[in-house]
């Protein structure tokens, strides 16, 4: 039983140079596939050329490591473990960037057991995914931010409705003993509707007198912190 169990964890892969090659090279290959995937898929400030090449890089680490590990056991429990320590804290800026992260190791884990054909395939099924939804952005949220005189506060509430047409949704209102703040959110397309039909959008809020100012931001989802 005890040399049963001592030749199970030490059992080792009886692998030449040529293989641990190749696993290496088909890893470097396809993380070349996933960095060029993730170049055609990411564009504005959310593309990060570092992240591209990380990407390569954490293709060609996985398939080391699953080359060094084979099907031993002992070396499976111990990298287990000593990867259960590791606290990974980088913010990543797209939800994209997860499903990126997890296919470079589902690639170099296939590639380190010698799966060629299932890392090739599945990589060309991800790519032409990525390819085809890859570039799909959220809508901009615009942001319209109205500070006036609380006297003005049923004033710009109307025009508001009048102009929007219910589209506004009201996310913030602050107010103190002399003046009220709106910032409303709407759609992009809402508010080109709006300033089509009023030429005079920002003037017309002007015209109520007692406007401190009127802003008009773009929320972006590449924004960040």
């Amino acid at each position: 039983m005890k040399e049963t169990l001592y030749n199970l964890l030490s059992q080792q892969g009886d692998m030449t140079w040529q293989q641990i090659t190749m696993h290496i090279l088909v890893s470097a290959a396809l993380g070349g596939l996933i960095f060029l995937s993730y170049v055609l898929s990411h564009k504005g400030t959310i593309y990060s050329r570092k992240f591209g090449v990380t990407l390569v890089v954490l293709t060609v680490m996985t398939g080391t490591v699953m080359t060094v590990i084979g099907n031993n056991i002992a070396l499976s429990l111990g990298m287990v473990g000593a990867l259960s320590i590791v606290r990974f804290r980088t913010a990543l800026k797209d939800s994209r960037d997860t499903a990126y992260v997890f296919w470079t190791i589902i690639v170099g884990i296939c590639c380190g057991v010698g799966d060629y054909v299932v890392a090739a395939a599945g990589s060309t099924a991800i790519f032409l995914v990525f390819l085809l939804f890859g570039a799909v952005r959220s809508d901009t949220r615009m942001l319209l931010v109205v500070r006036a005189d609380r006297n003005l506060e049923e004033k710009i509430e109307s025009m508001v409705f009048q102009y929007f047409e219910r589209q506004a949704v009201l996310r913030v209102k602050n107010t103190n003993t002399g003046n009220v703040e709106f910032i409303y959110e709407m759609s992009r397309k809402t508010l080109e509707r709006a300033q089509r039909q009023h030429p005079a959008l920002t003037g017309d809020f002007y015209k109520l007198g007692a406007v401190e100012c009127v802003n008009i931001v773009a929320q972006s989802d590449e924004i960040y912190n």
